[in-house]
């Protein structure tokens, strides 16, 4: 309960909680409307001040504007009317001094008639002398420019049309390999459903065995005491029964839902340790494995940066590879030959191995200088044709420029020759003159 005074009998009574509550609210709800409305009124008052003193300040503003315009258009129109007078004083000047030297001129036009007729007749010769001289020395530049011009342009259209015609055929070539290249891997892949890889290489050896490999020895190897074994052993004999060249095969195959896809390189390593251990010069690994990689869909891939005397091929090159390597072994065939007859007189034979290797070596070197050579002769051809368009450019720039010059030299005139020179053009106008004076 409070203790409430009343201000006008002063007599105090008792208010409970909600009556103190409710007539606190009243008192605090009208003190704050009126302290509100108070500080609107003067905010208002403050609003109304702000824009009196910005609209005098813009007033301000404006007049200054308006009385610097005023002042720079009066000192502008002072400086136009300086500029008249001074332009009208250089033209009066001007006009006086070209009357001046008018008057000059005609002074010596007729105190030089007299005596210039024969000067301006000899001078005319001279001059007209000069300017045929000149033109037939620009004729004749211009012809052999010409000629030369269409003998280089006949020449780079030569070389052009060969250039275009030699990458013309090896395009084609290229595209005829890879037609075949693509229709044998089509048809490949067909005979491969119903036979594995291993089977396959076999039926391709054996079907050329009698007409090209009648004296090879091609077949499993089945010897595992090593503790690993590769597929086949190619070995090709000559006549007298010494090796020509071994071939260690490894064949690998995959079937398209196997979950775990091989590579290549997972089989190089075991493939060199089973070349080595059964004494064969080359491993060869025919693959269809990685069947996207453009590297082993080129062709024969050489590997031998990974281990010495090794190739990847796929199926279509298995009888090639085995042909080029044959072939390259048997430009040996007389170092082996040698080498077998001096076995057989038991004499030191390391020299000739080291021959048989040298030769093996140089080969090698060879193919590959032979690789890099084609390359570089594909990279200057390129460089020619780029600078045979250079060329062309050039000259056909000189054409332009010699058109510019035959332009300017048929417009050259006696007129034009003497524009800077007053002497000449007194002496040709007194030339005219006469001229129409003789006429009349």
């Amino acid at each position: 309960m409070h203790d409430i005074i009343c201000p006008h009998c002063h007599k105090a009574f008792k208010v409970d909680e909600a009556g103190y509550a409710d007539i606190v609210k009243q008192v605090h709800d009208h003190e704050f409307e009126r302290q509100l409305q108070e500080r609107l009124d003067l905010a208002e008052r403050d609003k109304q001040n702000a824009v009196a003193l910005a609209r005098a300040q813009v007033e301000r503003e404006q007049a200054q504007a308006v009385s610097d315009q005023q002042a720079t258009i009066q000192e502008l129109q002072a400086k136009l009317q300086a500029s008249e007078m001074q332009r009208q004083l250089a033209v009066t000047e001007a006009l006086n001094k070209v009357e001046k030297e008018r008057d000059q001129l005609a002074n010596q036009v007729s105190q030089l008639q007299a005596d210039n007729q024969a000067a301006k007749a000899l001078a005319q010769a001279q001059l007209e002398n000069q300017l045929q001289q000149a033109t037939a020395t620009k004729e004749s530049e211009i012809l052999k420019l010409r000629s030369s011009l269409e003998q280089t342009q006949l020449t780079a259209k030569l070389e052009s049309q060969s250039i275009k015609e030699r990458f013309e055929l090896q395009i084609k070539d290229r595209d005829d390999m890879i037609d075949r290249l693509r229709d044998m891997k089509a048809r490949l892949s067909t005979k491969m459903v119903g036979e594995t890889l291993e089977q396959h290489c076999e039926i391709e050896f054996n079907r050329i065995r009698a007409t090209a490999f009648h004296r090879a020895y091609f077949e499993k190897d089945n010897d595992a005491s090593a503790g690993s074994k590769g597929d086949y052993i190619f070995k090709d004999m000559d006549e007298a029964g010494i090796e020509i060249v071994s071939i260690m095969f490894e064949m690998k195959n995959e079937s398209d839902t196997t979950a775990t896809k091989k590579k290549n390189e997972d089989f190089f390593k075991e493939l060199d340790r089973d070349r080595n251990e059964k004494g064969c010069e080359y491993a060869v690994l025919v693959s269809l494995l990685e069947p996207d990689n453009e590297l082993y869909n080129s062709g024969i891939v050489d590997v031998s940066y990974r281990y010495p005397k090794m190739y990847v091929v796929r199926p279509q090159f298995f009888i090639p590879i085995i042909t080029l390597l044959r072939n390259a072994a048997m430009n040996a065939l007389q170092y082996k030959t040698e080498l077998a007859h001096v076995r057989s007189q038991n004499i030191d034979i390391t020299r000739f191995e080291e021959q048989l290797d040298t030769f093996k070596n140089a080969f090698g070197r060879n193919y590959e200088l032979a690789s890099r050579q084609f390359q570089t002769a594909m990279d200057e051809i390129d460089k020619s044709i780029d600078h045979l368009q250079k060329t062309k450019k050039a000259l056909e720039s000189s054409v332009r420029n010699l058109r510019l010059a035959n332009d300017k030299a048929q417009d050259v005139t006696i007129k034009k020759l003497t524009r800077d020179n007053p002497t000449m053009q007194a002496k040709f106008e007194a030339l005219e003159d006469d001229g129409q004076s003789g006429g009349e």
